[in-house]
């Protein structure tokens, strides 16, 4: 596929995976209404509203604290800033985002924040010290590609839409275990099966959340490549990642999503596996593969003998 298939693609499927979350919630609440109290579903229903909007607005600040990432200016990384600044500019943004530094060896990077006005770019010091000027572009355009397309916007409500979903379930086991639930007795397969599906529905919403994610990779790529017009350097920044082993420090599940490369599974990844389903990512081979065949070209990674990778 060329990179404009590739990108009508992944929003396409985007698309549906959103639509996916928003009927596995809907499906849930039709599954308990029989057999919870309107009162605690009005009360649950307002704390998740409370913890949905919190997690809105506050999520970039907390995701920057997690990371371990601080503002930086101009003159501390005026390449990282050129970078950002060029990659702002192609991708037509009408402000260019923040730059943030992790101080971490391990080389990566992310995008952060509900919309452009309040997004950030961050990136480690040791992205900074194995990628050349071509492959940093290419990085800070993918970051910049996920400002663009409002994937930061999207993860950030697939991310308070999972959490409310699990919040959700536990609350409402709780009360068919230790209260019964409404009309609990007059049906017990029925109740049952709420049960069963208020376990597995949590597993479901990781499931849609990590493939949202995996789909946004391939599409922030293909952006990237676009906004760059360099889809080889967008491939070489990859392979160059592949090679580097060392991971970043602080980093958890719930942000592991925001990077360009999974901060907690290095290498090949898990193709073909049940556990790629619970992937944030693709393999890396995989995104570099999608690059070559949209841009019509075969990587020649010669250049990585010559790249301080650990």
């Amino acid at each position: 596929m060329t990179l404009q298939q590739q990108i009508r693609s992944n929003r396409w499927r985007t698309l549906l995976l959103l639509l996916l979350f928003v009927a596995l919630i809907a499906i849930i609440l039709l599954a308990v209404y029989p057999f919870v109290d309107i009162g605690v579903l009005s009360v649950v229903g307002i704390a998740l509203i409370a913890y949905g909007l919190f997690m809105w607005f506050a999520a970039a600040k907390v995701v920057a604290s997690l990371a371990g990432a601080h503002p930086i200016t101009r003159e501390q990384h005026p390449e990282l800033w050129q970078a950002v600044e060029g990659a702002a500019v192609g991708a037509g943004l009408p402000v260019t985002p923040a730059v943030y530094i992790i101080e971490d060896p391990a080389p990566n990077a992310f995008a952060a924040g509900r919309d452009p006005k309040h997004a950030y770019v961050a990136a480690t010091t040791g992205l900074l010290e194995i990628m050349g000027p071509r492959e940093l572009r290419a990085v800070m355009a993918h970051e910049i590609a996920h400002v663009r397309n409002r994937d930061i916007r999207l993860m950030a409500l697939a991310s308070v839409l999972a959490g409310m979903l699990l919040i959700l379930s536990d609350i409402l086991l709780r009360v068919f275990i230790f209260g019964g639930g409404r009309n609990s007795g007059n049906n017990p397969l029925a109740l049952v099966g709420v049960i069963v599906a208020l376990i597995l529905a949590p597993i479901g919403a990781a499931m849609i959340q990590m493939a949202l994610s995996r789909r946004r990779e391939y599409l922030a790529d293909a952006t990237a490549a676009e906004i760059t017009g360099d889809p080889e350097g967008m491939a070489r920044a990859l392979a160059v990642l592949e090679a580097d082993t060392r991971q970043v420090s602080h980093v958890g599940r719930a942000t592991a999503h925001l990077y360009i490369e999974s901060p907690l599974v290095k290498g090949r990844g898990l193709t073909g596996s049940l556990g790629g389903l619970f992937q944030t990512h693709p393999p890396l081979e995989d995104r570099i593969r999608a690059l070559e065949e949209a841009g019509g070209f075969t990587l020649d990674r010669s250049f990585i003998a010559a790249v301080p990778v650990q």
